[in-house]
């Protein structure tokens, strides 16, 4: 039988449950995380994975909010960097979800991982919406399942991966954060059936006439995914798409913008803003960091737009 999981609240910084190694462990993280947030958290993750070697095998749960838990394994080092309370994953993400916290829209989180996003989206604060958490690794699916049976099996869990069309394809990688269909039939891995975003259209999981967020973290298939999903596209819905940081193309950031009706945006940390992107030179700018996404958004949509308009004109509050 499984220990019980490590109790982390980020909002108090309480930690319950661990043992003195634990604790002690604890702080490394969290200090790890904050310093190495001033490059990118560049070698974090190896130096945590390190670390977890030497932690007894247990999850930690982390209270993200009064309404939301989210699990994984404790010293894994993607997502200890929550230990650290003045961390936020994917900020830009963040914006966009609180924000629509009154609308009534569902969230496709499509590479869910371990179900961060699920997990918050559905979580009071953020208003409660519905989701489906589709992820095709069968070691992340079993995490991602867990963490809906932590919360109460309040959101959707799918196994699959989301290409341009129905099939099956090969999965492969390393990290937990970086399996992909995009390597082809060779080497290890495992098949995975695939399926189009417009098929969640047509065998009726969703309905044409709603309103979607889709978080696509697919890997190196953003544009096969898109390609599968211009149905689900044309009505009120926003693509967040992960742009590589070592990737100077911007490659789906331009076939976005050359290839879609899809309007582009992106947020500028500088000004603290979605700015809508004409030329793809903005993008040299962001994307700062090699080793690390920016996400970008794409929508046919005349709500979403002006509700990303409606967030640019409350950005000087943010800054204050």
């Amino acid at each position: 039988m499984a220990p019980p999981p490590i109790q982390f609240d980020r909002a108090s910084g309480a930690l319950e449950g661990a043992n003195l190694w634990e604790r002690t462990a604890a702080l490394a993280l969290a200090t790890g995380a904050k310093v190495s947030s001033h490059f990118s958290h560049r070698g974090y993750i190896g130096c945590a994975n390190l670390l977890r070697k030497t932690l007894p095998e247990r999850n930690i749960a982390i209270k993200l909010n009064e309404d939301a838990t989210f699990e994984f394994p404790y010293g894994e080092g993607y997502w200890s960097k929550l230990l650290d309370r003045s961390y936020h994953y994917e900020d830009e993400l963040e914006l966009l979800f609180r924000h629509s916290s009154d609308v009534d829209y569902m969230l496709l989180d499509c590479g869910a991982n371990f179900g961060y996003w699920s997990v918050l989206v559905t979580s009071k604060p953020f208003g409660a919406h519905r989701a489906i958490a589709i992820e095709p690794s069968s070691e992340n699916f079993s995490k991602l399942a867990n963490n809906a049976r932590v919360n109460g099996n309040r959101f959707e869990t799918l196994k699959c991966a989301i290409g341009s069309a129905k099939g099956t394809a090969r999965l492969s990688g390393t990290k937990h954060e970086a399996f992909s269909i995009a390597g082809g039939t060779a080497g290890g891995g495992e098949d995975v059936p695939v399926m189009a975003l417009d098929d969640l259209l047509s065998e009726g999981k969703i309905s044409s006439g709603g309103k979607y967020l889709i978080k696509l973290d697919v890997e190196g298939v953003e544009i096969e995914a898109i390609k599968g999903g211009a149905g689900l596209l044309a009505g009120d819905s926003v693509i967040m798409c992960e742009e590589h940081g070592n990737d100077p193309d911007h490659t789906v950031s331009r076939y976005i913008l050359d290839q879609t009706p899809l309007k582009l945006i992106v947020y500028d940390p500088r000004s603290n803003r979605f700015e809508t992107v004409t030329e793809l030179s903005i993008l040299d700018r962001i994307k700062v960091s090699t080793h690390i996404g920016y996400n970008v958004f794409g929508t046919a949509s005349s709500f979403w737009q002006q509700r990303i308009a409606a967030m640019n004109a409350s950005a000087g509050r943010r800054m204050q």
